[in-house]
């Protein structure tokens, strides 16, 4: 059952998604919910259905106080590196906000100080708390969207279906041909790039 945090009236919930990709950016969502809102399937995006996903975005949007979305481009994932680019994903989207809220709750266990707000760190926080579950919802289906026009532009790696995730399949498109401007340099887009040449 997933819980309200008491820590204030208005709490800010925050979560990335697509940060173990190979493909696409990392995309954060920012959400306030009202304290008296209630929902029976709203629950981590990763233990939802696409199906349910799409039913509850609408939702959270609608009745959300406030909300908001931002993505991190490849180039700047490997730029920074990919926790900074999540952290940073998730303060633009709070950048975005349209409210007085100052306590921030953070899926994971890794986050930088946004500004004087205060915040916490709740690993599993996905499956714990209403806001942070909203915001990984948001940010799984605005991401998918986006994986979803880069598939019609590179169809041979099917990010329709694994959305730049280190698939059996999408690791042997890469290998068949090549990277694209969309994929992230820095990862390791095969497993024998960890092997030494001599």
């Amino acid at each position: 059952m997933l819980e309200k945090c008491f820590f204030l009236p208005l709490e800010i919930g925050t979560d990335e998604a697509g940060r173990g990709c190979l493909a696409g950016p990392v995309t954060a969502a920012a959400i306030i919910l009202p304290e008296d809102f209630k929902n029976d399937i709203l629950n981590d995006s990763k233990k939802l259905s696409e199906v349910k996903r799409n039913i509850l975005r609408p939702i959270l949007e609608n009745d959300a106080i406030s909300y908001a979305v931002s993505h991190i481009n490849p180039e700047k994932i490997d730029e920074i590196n990919i926790l900074n680019a999540s952290i940073l994903a998730m303060h633009k989207a709070i950048d975005q906000l349209n409210s007085d809220a100052t306590h921030i709750i953070v899926d994971g266990n890794r986050f930088k100080q946004y500004k004087k707000h205060t915040h916490e760190c709740i690993v599993k926080g996905d499956g714990k708390y209403l806001s942070i579950a909203a915001a990984s919802i948001l940010a799984k289906t605005y991401r998918d969207e986006i994986m979803n026009m880069l598939h019609e532009e590179h169809p041979m790696y099917n990010w329709k279906q694994n959305k730049g995730y280190p698939t059996k399949e999408h690791r042997e498109a890469i290998r068949k041909y090549g990277v694209t401007k969309y994929h992230r340099k820095s990862f390791r887009q095969l497993p024998e790039q960890l092997k030494l040449n001599i």
